[in-house]
């Protein structure tokens, strides 16, 4: 049994790294594909001081310009909210919020509309640039603006709520799709948009090109670039906390605030994917951390990562069945490492972990497809890897027990005392394995001591004080 335990902690150090190359992975390629989307629109920064001292000495006018490209998370919102208010302080004429999502978090959807909603700046949303996408969440965001508008080839809609289950992709409940209708409705009405149109995204997932929502009354305008809408909408009247603002945009500079740190980290923690990912290679870690003493390794990065999973799980809702099942299938796969059934619990603990990974989201999502695929990939990858992995390990363990022990060989060995030498026996590692262990004339020998192996007893090792 204990040199069955030493095989599988000796090659957790291994499995855990492997499963946060996954997370790292996960993370850090969408930024790297927003990046090369969006950097050919993204003319040179200029500092916030600078652009504000430029529009209070009477020069061309400052729009701050906010992107929202990939899934919206609570980092999404909290890099539009940080972003509103900045504009606010420097004096800024405008905010333009730039849109290109696939959808997101429902609560940080509603939340970063509120944010929209509740500006003391003008706020123009836009979807762009050309190909673009604004679906699902991002629709709410879109119409929440004191003026809309979208580049030509792009899209906007698709906004009915959908759940995650066993069976798959799922539309929410009718409570909570009437919810989301009467929201859009409601925040359509406040910016007198067509409000028909905006239920019918969440009742109906429609979906619109930029000139059917020009044509409905969805958005105000529809422009090639920043340049040619700043153009357009200069000297527009809109509505701004119960005053009338005519927007001064002709000519302005334009201020790409950076995402702060804290945003950017929020972003990645708050995506389900990558909390999932978290949770599992956690508990991975603090389990075999337990099983091998003094290795500190395992329990450490199990232990940042079941922080990092709680605290990102803190941003959306998460089933309490669906962590249960990660557990189990944990349990299950430690099981057929201790006790090898020849992947009969291996198999078992691939299906709970799939399906608890897949359960673990319990809050309604707006989504397109694809994201649920990638999400699909990712849970079915980790299990496949944990069920190969514990396979591996069995394997290995197997193969061990089968051979036929070589006493002779531990003879003569030093070894390290890892729990005290008394008269009740204590606790030796010799070769990453962990044996019983008693002194050959009863001495006591302190943890940290290195002893000499003399004999063995069945389990038990006889050793005495080195020379």
């Amino acid at each position: 049994m204990g040199r069955g335990l030493a095989v599988v902690s000796a090659a957790v150090p291994a499995f855990l790294p492997f499963l946060l190359a996954l997370f790292l992975l996960s993370s850090v390629l969408t930024p790297l594909h927003i990046a090369a989307v969006g950097a050919p629109h993204s003319p040179p920064s200029l500092s916030a001081s600078a652009s504000a001292s430029a529009s209070a000495a009477g020069e061309r006018p400052v729009v701050f310009v906010l992107k929202i490209e990939g899934e919206i998370t609570e980092g999404t919102y909290l890099d539009i909210s940080e972003g509103i208010e900045s504009a606010e302080k420097e004096g800024a004429s405008a905010v333009l919020v730039e849109i290109n999502t696939p959808g997101g978090l429902a609560d940080a959807m509603l939340k970063t509309s509120e944010s929209i909603l509740n500006a003391k700046v003008p706020v123009v949303t836009y979807v762009a640039p050309e190909g673009a996408i604004c679906a699902s969440a991002g629709s709410l965001i879109l119409i929440s603006g004191h003026l809309a508008a979208m580049s030509p080839s792009t899209t906007v809609g698709a906004a009915m709520p959908v759940v995650i289950g066993a069976e798959g992709v799922q539309k929410a409940d009718e409570k909570t799709i009437k919810f989301f209708a009467a929201h859009f409705r409601s925040v359509a009405s406040a910016r007198n948009r067509n409000e028909t149109q905006a239920e019918r995204f969440v009742t109906e997932n429609d979906v619109l090109s930029e000139k059917e929502a020009l044509e409905r009354g969805v958005i105000d305008i529809v422009a090639a670039d920043e340049s040619e809408l700043l153009r357009e909408i200069d000297g527009m009247n809109v509505k701004v906390s119960g005053e009338n603002i005519t927007l001064n945009t002709k000519d302005a500079i334009l201020y790409f605030r950076e995402k702060s740190l804290r945003s950017r980290i929020l972003e990645v923690l708050s995506n389900p994917q990558i909390a999932v990912i978290l949770l599992i290679v956690g508990i991975y870690g603090l389990i075999f951390g337990f099983m091998s003493p003094e290795t500190y390794v395992p329990e450490m990065v199990g232990a940042i990562c079941v922080v990092l999973a709680l605290y990102g799980m803190g941003f959306f809702s998460v089933s309490a069945f669906g962590i249960l099942l990660i557990v189990l299938a944990v349990i299950l796969f430690i099981a057929e490492a201790l006790t090898p059934t020849f992947g009969i619990l291996t198999t078992g603990g691939a299906i709970c972990l799939v399906l608890g990974a897949l359960l673990l989201p319990k809050e309604p999502f707006m989504f397109s497809e694809g994201v649920f695929e990638g999400f699909l990939m990712t849970v079915v990858g980790v299990g496949v890897a944990s069920a190969a992995f514990f396979l591996f390990a069995a394997a290995k363990i197997i193969r061990i027990r089968r051979k036929k022990p070589k006493v002779g060989e531990l003879m003569g060995r030093t070894a390290k005392v890892i729990a005290e030498i008394n008269g009740e026996g204590g606790l030796v590692k010799v070769r990453g394995e962990i044996w019983k262990a008693k002194s050959v004339n009863g001495e006591k020998v302190s943890e940290g001591e290195t002893v000499e192996i003399v004999e063995r007893e069945g389990l038990t090792l006889l050793v005495r004080k080195r020379q």
